[in-house]
C-alpha cells in the first residue's frame, strides 16, 4: 500500500475547504448555482466521488442546498441555516456535557438579555409580556414549556444578533427543557422560576441592561444547579 497516497477523507476535506474559500472570496455568492460536479472536480483536481462527498457534507452543514431538477446552490448563508445542526448536540448530550452546554447558555443568554434591555421595541416587549402572562396562567407543563421557549426566544431576538440567536436556539433543546419543567413540577418549583421570569421582564421594562443580564444569568444558573443536583454533584 502506498503510504504517501492521500486518504479519501483528506481529499474530501480539501474539496470542502476549496468550496468554502470560493464562497468566502465572493466567487460563489449566496443563492448562486454551483458549477457541475464534473467541472468542480476537474477544477480542484479530485475525483467526482470525492467531490460528491464534499457537496453532501456542505449540504448537511447548511452551506449548500440541492434543488430537484435544478442543481446545487449556495444557501443564503443565514446563521440559523449554518448552525441548525448545532441543536443536535443539545438533544443528544447527557450528564456533565449537558452541564457544560448550560454554562455556555448562561453566558450567552445573559449577554443577549442585557442587549435586549437596551434595544427591545414596545411590540417585542408586549410579546414577552404575553408569554409571561400565559406561563403564569397555567399549571400544564406542556403549555408552560411552549411559552417559556417563546419568552426567551422573543428576548434573544430583541438583542438583534442573529448569530447569537441561532446558537442559543440550538442550545435550547425542547427535550431537555421538558425534563426540567417536569422536575420543577415534582419539586414544586414553579413559583421560583416564575419569579425569575418576572425579574427578567421587570429589567426589560426598566431598560436596565445590567439588571437584565444578572437576572438572566441567575435564571439559567438555577437550571444548572438543578441539573448538577440531578447528577449527584
Amino acid at each position: 500500500m502506498d503510504e504517501t497516497a492521500p486518504q479519501k477523507g483528506t481529499v474530501t476535506q480539501r474539496a470542502i475547504e476549496r468550496i468554502k474559500a470560493m464562497i468566502g472570496e465572493g466567487r460563489l455568492e449566496p443563492g448562486q448555482r454551483l458549477p457541475t460536479e464534473r467541472d468542480l472536480a476537474t477544477q480542484i483536481g479530485i475525483s467526482r466521488s470525492s467531490m460528491r462527498e464534499a457537496i453532501r457534507a456542505l449540504t448537511v452543514m447548511g452551506v449548500l442546498e440541492a434543488r430537484h431538477g435544478s442543481g446545487i446552490y449556495v444557501t443564503q448563508l443565514e446563521a440559523g441555516d449554518l448552525l441548525e445542526t448545532f441543536g443536535v448536540v443539545a438533544d443528544l448530550s447527557r450528564g456533565p456535557r449537558l452541564v457544560e452546554l448550560l454554562e455556555v447558555r448562561r453566558i450567552l443568554e445573559s449577554t443577549a438579555t442585557g442587549l435586549a434591555a437596551a434595544r427591545i421595541t414596545a411590540d417585542q416587549l408586549a410579546e414577552v409580556e404575553k408569554h409571561l402572562t400565559a406561563m403564569n396562567a397555567t399549571e400544564d407543563p406542556e403549555e408552560i414549556l411552549a411559552h417559556d421557549i417563546a419568552f426567551h426566544r422573543e428576548i434573544v431576538a430583541a438583542a438583534g444578533n442573529e448569530t447569537m440567536a441561532a446558537i442559543l436556539d440550538g442550545l435550547s433543546s425542547r427535550t431537555f427543557r421538558a425534563r426540567v419543567w417536569r422536575g420543577y413540577q415534582e419539586e414544586g418549583a414553579f413559583a421560583r422560576t416564575r419569579r425569575e421570569h418576572a425579574a427578567i421582564h421587570r429589567a426589560l421594562v426598566a431598560r436596565d441592561p445590567d439588571t437584565a443580564r444578572a437576572a438572566a444569568a441567575a435564571h439559567v444558573g438555577e437550571v444548572e444547579h438543578w441539573l448538577r443536583a440531578q447528577l449527584g454533584g
